[in-house]
């Protein structure tokens, strides 16, 4: 199976990492195909979208200034399949990404994602005081994906700080 592409230019506003491609995915080519994944309504309802996009639409969101990309390209049915180097290559490959597009915001989809890129252990939500890449912000925002316990509106207000933050720095 394919890696699906990455969605990125220079100066994002912001830059949306996930862990690795779901094999729903992998198939159709696009981020967040599982029909079980909250991510498309998650960024409607904490308004960085005019309207709940598809997942076949991913590329548009780089006219909103939106990019993505994920830490490891594998497409696998659930995260605990990727290994160790996986996590390793794809955390250096992620940092050049971020270091040659300098987006504004990096939002992390899941705190299990900002450590592996991090090597922190200890994450809150939200904004972090230091960033890896100098020049750009790190977010962590709980993964959409529907396998996560917190109540989806907990998670949307933790998506509803993005467009603050982005006013804020704008």
């Amino acid at each position: 199976m394919n890696p699906i592409p990455d969605y990125l230019q220079n100066d994002l506003s912001i830059l949306f990492v996930g862990f690795n491609p779901s094999i729903r995915s992998g198939e159709t080519g696009h981020h967040f195909a599982n029909p079980n994944n909250r991510f498309w309504k998650i960024l409607f309802e904490a308004g960085l979208t005019p309207r709940k996009f598809q997942a076949s639409e991913d590329y548009k969101l780089l006219e909103l200034g939106y990019g993505m990309t994920n830490i490891v390209s594998r497409p696998t049915k659930a995260a605990d399949e990727i290994t160790k180097e996986e996590y390793e290559n794809g955390r250096i490959m992620l940092r050049e990404k971020i270091t040659k597009f300098s987006p504004k915001i990096v939002c992390f989809v899941g705190k299990g994602v900002y450590q592996q890129y991090s090597k922190k252990k200890s994450i809150p939500w939200g904004r972090q005081d230091e960033s890896v890449v100098l020049g750009t912000i790190d977010f962590v925002a709980p993964s959409s994906s529907g396998l996560v316990r917190m109540k989806l509106e907990d998670i949307i207000d933790i998506y509803r700080k993005l467009p603050k933050l982005l006013d804020e720095i704008s």
